[in-house]
């Protein structure tokens, strides 16, 4: 190996060694492809349980059977919020319903405390909601793969 030489302001540069933890040529030492590797599955071990918290979380946000600007109205079969006494509309239920329960109805269980007629509504007015409105953003997550 030769000396380095300097460069224009006389400073040496600096040669990668076996110090540094590189080999010759700048290929990457086992100890560097070992630390690199506890640095990984470190971040794995820290994600894994987010990503547990998170999916625990959907299922305990809370939809609410109208929302509550909407409170006293009821909910046709269609899904949609009529004015109270609609003829062949529910009331709506004045509680949320769990993200569990509500991923549960999608997979065929009834909603708790509802007939199946009610349930139907139910669910219709839940795949309805929009953005912005209460009990969206716990709807849309439920959707997402995991």
């Amino acid at each position: 190996m030769t000396d380095p030489k300097p460069d224009q302001d006389g400073d040496v540069p600096h040669q990668p060694s076996a110090a540094d933890g590189l080999a010759e040529g700048g290929v990457a030492s086992r100890r560097q492809l070992l630390m690199g590797g506890a640095v990984a599955a470190s971040t794995i071990v820290s994600i894994r349980p987010a990503l547990a918290n998170t999916a625990a979380s959907v299922l305990n946000c809370t939809i609410p059977v109208p929302d509550q600007g909407r409170a006293g109205n009821y909910i046709a079969p269609n899904g949609q919020v009529v004015p109270p006494g609609t003829p062949g509309a529910f009331p709506g239920t004045g509680r949320s319903y769990t993200g569990e329960q509500v991923k549960q109805a999608l997979r065929g269980r009834p909603l708790p405390g509802t007939s199946y007629d009610q349930n139907q509504a139910y669910l219709n007015y839940i795949r309805r909601l929009q953005s912005g409105t209460s009990g969206f953003t716990c709807y849309a997550s439920l959707q997402m793969p995991r």
